[in-house]
């Protein structure tokens, strides 16, 4: 009652939201399950077995009173290494790992350039810091570089994605040279590009072959082509050391789970070991994806512009009737209403084949 007016004008414009649950009959193209790893029953079992050897299941506390398990440490070594980073941290998720980077690191006298497409939870942040916000143009390069030279910031912050979440469009390489010269902080959100891109799938700074800097920060989660839950953060050993000291949401949270951090590192020794295989498929499906729809795929996202809200719904209803479900995009999260499709490695090229002949025909 306290909200019924806010409801009927969400119902009105078409943005209204609700829990659905679909039966696992449904062949899933919405999820981020990017390589199927969260239907994988090999690592569920390893992860069950090797957990019953702890004392205990659960982590009981925060990292910083006594909920640091030897399971989290040897992940984190393991994240370090993969990646080429030198110290890391792991969280209970990547929305948290987002708060925690950028409300501990943009102090009074920073400037934080966050692009305007990045996740919510990183502009829910943004909102909190006590130092200047500047956002710049999506993926804009020059933009980028014409408000950082005008910055009389001693310490400036740059927050981007590697893949963006929504459009699946991959960041500019230049974005890296700019941080370099200028001497700025990068965050780098690796949600949607670690574990797709890469030469062993471990995101745009192996794909760029980006040589690992002191200002350079990787953000990951863990609850997309790790099939598990939670987030880390990869930067130098002084940066972790600093987050640990001051960002809320490693000081004030119980640590992650300890089955999810385990399964994680299952998932993440799993990748390394079938890295060659992965991307042969992870290509096969964007082939499949420009032969049919003739759209470019820097990773597994193809994003689609319907541009309208009933219509994108009732497409999603039609797929859904053949047994496809697709995501159906719609504001605030994006500006107008898309279709966004997950081709997952681990379904069928096939089914996927029908589903963007499916597709093409719907949008024509």
């Amino acid at each position: 009652m306290y909200y019924k007016t806010e409801i009927r004008a969400l119902k009105h414009s078409n943005r209204y939201r609700k829990r659905e649950y679909f039966s696992d009959d449904i062949i899933d193209c919405a999820s981020n399950d990017y390589l199927s790893l969260a239907e994988n029953e090999e690592l569920l079992k390893l992860t069950c077995k090797e957990l019953q050897k702890y004392k205990t299941h659960a982590p009981k506390a925060s990292m910083l009173v006594n909920g640091y398990h030897k399971i989290h440490q040897n992940f984190e070594k393991a994240l370090c290494e993969a990646n080429g980073f030198e110290d890391g941290v792991i969280l209970g998720s990547g929305f948290n790992a987002n708060i925690a980077l950028i409300e501990a690191l943009t102090r009074r006298s920073d400037t934080l350039f966050i692009d305007e497409k990045f996740h919510a939870s990183g502009q829910l942040a943004a909102g909190n810091v006590s130092g200047e916000v500047i956002f710049f143009s999506h993926n804009n390069v020059s933009d980028l570089r014409e408000k950082i030279l005008t910055c009389k910031s001693k310490r400036k912050i740059i927050a981007v994605e590697g893949i963006y979440s929504m459009d699946g469009d991959i960041i500019d390489r230049e974005i890296f040279e700019i941080a370099d010269n200028s001497d700025a902080i990068l965050v780098v959100d690796e949600a949607h590009s670690s574990g797709v891109i890469g030469k062993k799938l471990m995101g745009v700074y192996e794909h760029f072959h980006i040589k690992i800097k002191p200002n350079h920060i990787k953000m990951g989660t863990l609850g997309k082509a790790y099939g598990s839950f939670g987030g880390y953060i990869l930067a130098s050993k002084h940066i972790i050391d600093y987050l640990v000291n001051r960002a809320k949401p490693i000081i004030y949270a119980t640590a992650p789970s300890l089955f999810d951090t385990l399964l994680s590192h299952k998932a993440l020794e799993y990748i390394l070991q079938n890295h060659k295989s992965l991307h042969v498929s992870i290509k096969k499906r964007q082939k499949l994806v420009k032969d049919i729809l003739d759209i470019e795929c820097a990773g597994l996202i193809v994003s689609i512009l319907i541009g309208d809200n009933i219509r994108v719904k009732e497409i999603q209803q039609e797929l859904l009737k053949k047994s496809f479900l697709v995501g159906a995009i719609r504001q605030p999260t994006v500006d107008r209403a898309i279709i966004r499709l997950i081709v997952r490695v681990g379904v069928d090229e096939n089914i996927l084949k029908k589903l963007l002949n499916d597709i093409s025909e719907l949008i024509k």
